[in-house]
């Protein structure tokens, strides 16, 4: 089935058709970019020969990233497949690094069910899963509302978010959502807020807790760190940001804390080359974070005059 010999593919040689079921998350894509700008290309994507040319099946975040950085060529691993067994292989290479979005997994068991016409416990089968992960997973997309479906494929709400909200009617979910994006919620606090919604008694009671959900989320019993309090001198959005701060603090204070013993020296230049992207990305915010601290200043500046 596979093709050893890896070769060089030209960017624009590649058919990027089941890309209809990745999600697009510029922040990754940004992520691999800046790695690869360092560092190069470090695994080569892997596609399949057919005939309308090179059908990429993993590595979807490297080619975009390598657009971005006007490469001309990748390595390529190809493979000797026919599109099912393609469609297959994109979950299973994804499964290690847990680099599929559940709706992505969706995506792929959903298309093969329609468009090879296999039934659920033949994926159950191929997948190597049971019946009832097959059956989660193409609930995502059989219960959710497909406005929301589309902000999932954009990368705007996450498949941890889409978890929370096919708890709720299809009529319901749409401003839940808008309310996770607006108050920029995790994953357990989305959950909470299904939770506190399915409680509700009356539609004036589920606007009200829309419209201002920082209570729930921040009041010390539903506490998403024990250390988080909800501050009533903060707006709902002061409230959001006090939080990242504390978060950003502790996990600055154990970074460095790490990254100050003795045992930095035993790393591996491997190891150090797959950290350094990640501390590349905590600098370059240090210097957004600046320019954000001048605007709060300037407007303080402005308050005292």
């Amino acid at each position: 089935m596979v093709n050893n010999q890896i070769r060089e593919i030209s960017i624009g040689d590649f058919d990027l058709s089941l890309g209809r079921m990745r999600i697009t998350s510029m922040a990754r894509i940004l992520e691999v970019e800046k790695s690869m700008r360092m560092h190069g290309q470090l695994q080569p994507v892997v596609a399949r020969m057919h005939k309308e040319g090179v059908q990429l099946i993993d590595g979807y975040k490297r080619v975009y990233a390598a657009e971005n950085l006007l490469m001309g060529v990748l390595q390529c691993r190809l493979l000797e497949v026919d599109e099912h067994q393609a469609k297959v292989l994109m979950l299973s290479y994804n499964w290690t690094g847990r680099s599929l979005e559940p709706y992505e997994e969706a995506l792929v068991l959903k298309d093969l069910l329609e468009t090879h016409a296999m039934d659920q416990r033949e994926l159950s089968r191929l997948t190597g899963k049971s019946g009832s992960w097959v059956s989660r997973r193409l609930g995502l997309i059989e219960r959710l509302d497909e406005e929301i479906a589309a902000d999932i494929r954009m990368g705007n709400l996450t498949g941890s978010h889409a978890r929370a909200l096919i708890r709720l009617p299809r009529g319901n979910q749409l401003s839940v959502a808008r309310a996770i994006q607006r108050y920029n919620l995790t994953s357990r606090q989305s959950d909470r807020l299904v939770e506190a919604y399915l409680a509700t008694e009356d539609e004036q009671s589920q606007q009200l807790l829309l419209h201002a959900p920082e209570k729930l989320l921040y009041n010390n019993h539903v506490n998403e760190s024990p250390d988080q309090v909800y501050d009533p001198r903060l707006s709902g959005y002061g409230n959001q940001v006090a939080g990242s701060i504390d978060k950003v603090i502790t996990g600055l204070q154990e970074l460095l804390k790490l990254l100050e013993e003795h045992r930095t020296g035993s790393l591996q230049q491997g190891e150090k080359m797959l950290l350094l992207p990640g501390l590349d990305i905590i600098a370059d915010g240090l210097v957004t974070l600046k320019q954000a601290m001048g605007r709060l200043q300037i407007n303080k500046t402005r308050q005292d005059k």
